[in-house]
């Protein structure tokens, strides 16, 4: 099953004060294992960028003027995630700006599959923090390149969060130290097995003898 960790960073809170995405970006996972596809983009908001929101991921108006706008990526982007289901921490936020990315461009809004983390969260563990860095810390993830909300960056550690809160040991993958068989074999559960050993036919009657001379002894004392 394939599934496409998501996040987006944007200029401000609220699409009904007309913010827009600042940024997307998607890293793919199937079977819970991240694959080498991944789709990343900034973009031209074609407005500014709000105090609040520049304190939160770094972009400034002048960076993000030079950037495609949504209608130039909105087809790379529905293509890599089509048919798959969507993995947002907080995820109503997300859809939200998303959506209205969409609809400016006359377009429908998004019908995937989606697994809010949040709800996840909340669920598993009531009354606790439940922020992305709160979950990082819980599940001793290290979160250290996390000096700002960049989407990739939180990507990278929502899927490590994900794959702890449905239980699932988080694959220990390195792709630059070792190869793909080693890295599949690390994470299959292998059975528990006995080796049966045949006995030889003198083993056979010795251990008859034992026991004929076992039962005679406890029978008479």
């Amino acid at each position: 099953m394939k599934e496409v960790v998501l996040d987006t960073e944007t200029t401000g809170l609220s699409v009904k004060e007309g913010h827009r995405i600042v940024e997307i970006g998607c890293i793919e996972l199937d079977n819970l294992i991240p694959t080498k596809r991944k789709f990343h983009c900034y973009l031209n908001p074609d407005r500014k960028v709000s105090q609040k929101a520049l304190e939160v991921h770094g972009y400034t108006d002048d960076f993000l003027s030079n950037q495609k706008k949504f209608k130039q990526v909105f087809e790379e982007f529905s293509n890599f995630i089509d048919g798959k289901k969507l993995i947002i921490h907080n995820a109503e936020f997300d859809i939200a700006h998303l959506n209205h990315e969409l609809e400016l461009l006359g377009k429908k809004k998004l019908n995937n599959e989606i697994i809010d983390t949040l709800t996840l969260a909340r669920d598993k563990f009531p009354g606790s923090p439940i922020s992305l860095d709160a979950l990082c810390k819980r599940y001793r993830i290290d979160n250290s390149k996390r000096e700002k909300h960049t989407a990739l960056i939180d990507c990278d550690l929502l899927a490590k969060v994900y794959i702890n809160l449905i239980d699932q040991k988080e694959p220990s993958l390195d792709f630059q130290k070792q190869d793909e068989k080693s890295q599949v074999l690390e994470n299959v559960n292998v059975p528990y097995f006995k080796k049966i050993i045949k006995v030889s036919l003198e083993e056979e009657k010795e251990h008859k003898e034992f026991l004929k001379k076992s039962l005679k002894k406890n029978f008479f004392n």
